[in-house]
């Protein structure tokens, strides 16, 4: 496998196939400018082409205009990058994977993860007009602690102002689906402030979003997620504020809030579908029993870094961040006591809230007499309280418990022959526990009374890696890293059917570490931008998603083998302001389903994204700007998996054209321009018998935006 992917990337490469790498810095900086780029997520100041990764940077220019068309970070992301899955087009992130994994999402570092009853829903943690760039590290790591088993995607939010006075910038748009209908309208309006005099600095910000409801390539109303909630006919209000000052001419201290809602208008019911007649899952007008599903984010850090303390960079950063997530609700069988009410009658919904305290501290410099080695130390801390409670009938679905994390971390890069090669590496010591009361499970579950405990581990988390650069603008590298997280605890202690269990004996607590290995080599000459990344990461015990008849996901511990290839390329045209690229993703992962050493099935849809080709064309010249891309997700026929959940395969294209005005630029998107009527990659690899969740994908979608600064 190995050997043909090699041949397969040569002629990949020969032929001119697109690089992700293009959107690092955009057509305004120069190959050495974009090479340069310190990328915060990495916890270093070194350049990201000293480190054996693969990075992506999304600036804010690009970010904005694929929000545009697209909505939102989750999807700009996927439109962006073939390694990341295509998206539900829903909130929730269950089954939406980087390279065959979860990422880690996180705003200026600090995690938006809840490790105990994961929500999926930190792709939705902060409005995407106060991010300034996405910097997205993939593959296993431990450098920003667990989670990132499938890479990191860090939102860094809008820089402080440079020059003294005030400035800013505002959005207004509005969008529509092919329909035109007022039930599918929908807009945004959100302004920014920044102001400056001397040392000191503020920024606040607002913007308020609506949803209309989503029609599909035929004009139907998309069908409502009954389970995990929705986007679409939601509104959400978010506030952004940040407070610096300068203490001297390399040292800062700045304090950031974000505050994120998005809430359900429960207008419309669900209604179900007919998989065996191939009628999608639809939606009425009515009104959603229960409370409105509701995302509620708050994050507030402070930061401390000085540039220059005896000779390095130190920084000390604390966070508190607050979620509370309400689910849409349902007669689900998952929630049925016949003590409280007649089986079959009883309405409940679920509510995750969880609370987050956290610090980093790290130190990186230059050793003395030997300036070629750079060492960085450091140390996290990671307090996380959750509970999942049902909100009708006030029981709790998962107890109240406690996380804690304490990580000392030290890291190392060599530079040798003046900068030809590079030899990286480093470890992270995690020591983990978590503390679970006593508690009893749902009726649905047996009612079972499950003895709690404090189980925990401690792990050497070790990576290393080296980076040869024989010519300036051509690197190759080789890297192993391990990451770590926890299988959704909350989904483990409340599928608990057997007697007699006690936690701290329990082995299904035991931690996802996950082990990345890559080679890739990157071009960076002239016109051209390439690169070519072989990967393969595997777990002993990972964590598999099995849904269950009423949608809800159970954890199965079982080994996972991932391996895959990625291919990209831009290249400038001699035509001035053209530029042509493509990527192409090939992932395949295998599953051990019953414990017997051998890898019998591949991961199914839930678990692993499907093979994948990018192209786009981007044309800048003076005031107009223009983009067309098209996304080919290839057909894939799953091993060991129900035939009903092969993946048929569908094309996407979307477009975009903005003009600069006297005041500001307005820009015209075009999400699905061929509306194709196509049903989404995880209805139809998920759920063969489930009606109420058989999906199609967003049509035609127009947005008109209106942007300026001052």
């Amino acid at each position: 496998m190995k050997i043909a992917f090699g041949m397969l990337a040569a002629s990949v490469l020969s032929t001119g196939v697109a690089s992700a790498q293009e959107i690092q810095a955009g057509d305004r900086a120069d190959d050495a400018r974009r090479r340069d780029v310190v990328v915060t997520a990495a916890r270093t100041n070194l350049p990201a082409s000293a480190l054996p990764l693969t990075v992506d940077v999304i600036d804010r220019e690009t970010l904005s205009r694929q929000v545009a068309v697209s909505g939102s970070v989750v999807d700009a992301i996927s439109a962006l990058l073939p390694a990341f899955s295509p998206t539900r087009e829903k909130i929730t992130g269950f089954g939406e994977t980087l390279r065959g994994r979860s990422p880690l999402y996180a705003i200026n570092g600090i995690p938006q993860s809840t490790p105990i009853r994961d929500g999926a829903r930190d792709g939705y943690t902060i409005d995407p007009f106060f991010i300034d760039r996405v910097e997205v590290i993939y593959g296993s790591n431990a450098l920003q602690g667990i989670g990132a088993t499938g890479g990191v995607v860090n939102q860094v939010t809008a820089s402080a102002p440079k020059q003294n006075g005030w400035s800013g910038r505002t959005l207004l748009q509005g969008n529509s689906g092919d329909d035109f209908a007022g039930a599918s309208l929908g807009g945004k309006i959100a302004g920014l402030v920044n102001m400056r005099s001397g040392r000191f600095d503020a920024t606040g910000g607002v913007a308020f979003e609506r949803r209309g409801v989503f029609v599909d390539g035929r004009g139907r109303r998309i069908g409502l997620d009954g389970n995990q909630s929705e986007i679409q006919d939601t509104d959400s209000l978010a506030f952004f504020g940040r407070v610096g000052v300068d203490l001297s001419d390399t040292a800062r201290f700045e304090v950031i809030a974000n505050r994120f809602k998005l809430e359900g208008n429960n207008h419309y019911v669900a209604v179900d579908g007919d998989r065996t007649l191939g009628i999608p899952a639809t939606s009425r007008r009515g009104e959603t029993p229960g409370q409105p599903s509701t995302g509620l984010s708050e994050m507030v850090s402070a930061s401390l870094t000085d540039g220059n303390v005896l000779g390095g960079a130190f920084t000390l950063q604390g966070f508190y961040n607050r979620t509370s997530d309400t689910f849409a609700g349902g007669v689900l069988a998952t929630f049925q006591d016949a003590r409280i009410a007649p089986v079959g009658t009883l309405f409940d919904q679920s509510r995750n809230v969880s609370r987050t305290l956290g610090g980093k501290i790290s130190y990186e410099r230059t050793v003395p007499g030997l300036k070629a080695l750079t060492l960085t130390a450091g140390f996290d801390a990671l307090i996380d309280r959750t509970k999942q409670e049902l909100v009708q009938t006030g029981r709790n679905w998962v107890p109240q418990t406690d996380f804690r994390s304490l990580a000392p971390f030290g890291q190392a890069n060599l530079k040798l022959f003046d900068g030809v090669v590079r030899v990286a590496g480093g470890v992270r010591y995690e020591t983990v526990q978590l503390d679970i009361p006593d508690y009893t499970t749902l009726a649905s579950a047996s009612a079972r009374a499950v003895i709690g405990g404090k189980p925990s581990f401690d792990r050497a988390l070790w990576n290393g890696g080296v980076v040869l650069e024989p010519v300036k603008g051509i690197r190759a590298y080789g890297s192993y890293a391990e990451g770590y997280t926890i299988a959704d605890i909350g989904r483990v202690l409340r599928g608990i059917t057997q007697p007699n269990i006690r936690i701290s004996d329990f082995l299904d607590l035991t931690p996802v570490i996950s082990n990345n290995r890559e080679i890739g080599v990157e071009v960076k000459q002239g016109p051209l931008d390439a690169s070519v990344t072989y990967y393969w990461s595997s777990s002993d015990l990972g964590q598999v998603l099995v849904r269950s008849s009423d949608g809800f996901f159970n954890v199965a511990r079982q080994p996972i083998d991932i391996e895959g290839l990625e291919l990209n390329l831009a290249v400038r045209t001699p035509l001035p302001g053209l530029k042509l690229g493509t990527g192409f993703s090939h992932l395949n992962g295998r599953t051990d389903t019953n414990a017997d050493g051998i890898f019998d099935a591949d991961l199914d849809g839930a678990n692993i994204s499907p093979d994948r080709l990018n192209l786009n064309l981007d044309y800048t010249r003076g005031r107009l700007s223009a983009r067309v891309q098209g996304r080919y997700y290839l057909s894939r026929r799953f091993q060991g998996q129900p035939i009903a959940n092969d993946f048929v395969g569908y094309r996407l294209f979307d477009a975009y054209v903005a003009y600069e005005l006297p005041v500001g630029r307005a820009m015209l998107s075009v999400q699905n321009l061929g509306n194709t009527d196509y049903v989404t990659y995880y209805s139809d690899t998920q759920g063969p018998t489930d009606n109420a969740r058989f999906y199609t994908g967003r049509g035609r979608n127009v947005t008109l935006s209106w942007q300026a600064g001052f």
